[in-house]
């Protein structure tokens, strides 16, 4: 582990109130805002379109992995962008594109065309958040570069929490129109916001160097499982996200749970929950001096709420919104998550692997969401999520054990 000559409280905080920090805290927070918005009214936006229950289930799982798979497509569309064009391209690129498909979201009457907007959302989504955290990381000092991601991270999800309320106060069309029309006020604020140094100098010093380049991460075993267990670090957080709040409703029926649970506090607590965590873990990972520390010891606890949820004996939606305050505060290491994953690669491939990796995260909902619903029948709803929630959590606590330490890592390097 590279070590740092300069302690962190030698080390001025003024540039995390930089306005590209600012900016790319608040476009994450629109990011959040338009990326949960539909598990929060799918209930209700589908019931206004005329489905039974049993088609509120199937159409949302349908409509919500249509988002995911843009996600997925969009990570590596956007990632290649940044690392050829700049991490601003992408942040301006990204948000005019999922603004104005969530406001055209607002205007759907069928479930074909609904689902049809969200994969265009989802690829709009998908370049948002890997940008801001490699603009951040290469923009800030790496003695305070922790501090830096937790911020965007913090406030950025925070951006649930607003999507929420909106939708107690709206209803579900207003509530798409939104998020829209934040995005595009965003957008003029990203004019004054300018590009990252390292990748200024990239385009000077190392002009023969292939930049952006999505094959190189499969171009020998060694690099594709690197990958893959980058991938793998991410996924408890869609695991509770996707499957513990988007099916609560379910999960609470199995659970007798008189009391309906409602799917969208779910999301919002956990999101809240992630703001909250993802605050603390870049001071502990700065205290601890490791990444790897930091975000095992939430993923233990993770985990542990997670069985609580399915197997704790809660009888009361009370309880379970507790549970997911408290998962959602465990599960937020995305922002050390992806700083650590953008200090493993070089500044000509950084934005490819921190755009699309999260993105690829974001889309191992789909086969989460199509193994639980194929369980189901058999196992019932809470055996089923259990399942899931093993394999999701072993491939998660393996890769950790066999990843690199990059705490105080310099980013000047390319691949």
């Amino acid at each position: 582990m590279q070590t740092l000559s300069t302690t962190p409280s030698r080390v001025s905080l003024r540039p995390l109130f930089a306005l590209p920090v600012i900016v790319s805290a608040l476009g994450f927070f629109v990011d959040v805002y338009d990326m949960v918005i539909f598990s929060i009214v799918r209930v209700p936006s589908l019931q206004s379109l005329g489905l039974s229950e049993a088609d509120v289930s199937k159409a949302g799982t349908f409509i919500l992995n249509c988002q995911q798979a843009g996600l997925v497509i969009g990570g590596f569309l956007w990632g290649v962008l940044g690392d050829k064009r700049g991490r601003m391209s992408v942040l301006f690129g990204s948000i005019l594109t999922y603004s104005l498909t969530n406001i055209a979201c607002g205007f759907v009457n069928d479930v074909n065309t609904y689902a049809l907007l969200r994969f265009v959302a989802g690829i709009g989504l998908s370049g948002e958040i890997g940008a801001a955290m490699v603009l951040v990381a290469e923009i800030l000092p790496k003695e305070i570069r922790s501090y830096g991601s937790s911020l965007v991270a913090g406030i950025g999800y925070l951006g649930a929490g607003a999507a929420y309320l909106t939708v107690e106060y709206f209803n579900w069309r207003s509530a798409f129109w939104v998020g829209g029309g934040m995005g595009l006020v965003l957008l003029l604020m990203r004019v004054s916001v300018f590009e990252s140094g390292l990748f200024s100098r990239l385009n000077v010093e190392h002009k023969n160097v292939s930049r952006g380049n999505f094959l190189y991460f499969f171009s020998s075993w060694r690099q594709t499982i690197k990958y893959l267990r980058c991938v793998a670090v991410g996924m408890p957080t869609w695991f509770v996200v996707g499957i513990l709040a988007t099916f609560a409703n379910e999960l609470g029926q199995a659970l007798d749970i008189a009391e309906g649970v409602k799917p969208g506090r779910c999301v919002m607590l956990i999101y809240v929950g992630f703001a909250a965590g993802d605050l603390i873990c870049g001071p502990v990972s700065q205290w601890l001096r490791s990444r790897l520390k930091a975000i095992t010891g939430l993923i233990i606890f993770s985990a542990l709420l997670s069985g609580i949820y399915l197997f704790g004996g809660i009888k009361t939606a009370g309880g379970i919104y507790t549970i997911c305050l408290l998962a959602g505060f465990f599960t937020g290491y995305i922002a050390m998550f992806l700083t650590m994953v953008a200090e493993l690669y070089g500044t000509n491939i950084r934005n490819t692997a921190t755009t699309s990796v999260p993105s690829v995260v974001r889309g191992t909902l789909i086969p989460m969401t199509l193994i639980f619903q194929s369980l189901k029948p058999s196992f019932g709803a809470v055996a089923a999520a259990a399942l899931v929630g093993i394999v999701v959590y072993g491939l998660t606590f393996w890769s950790l054990s066999q990843m690199e330490e990059t705490f105080g890592k310099d980013l000047d390097f390319v691949e």
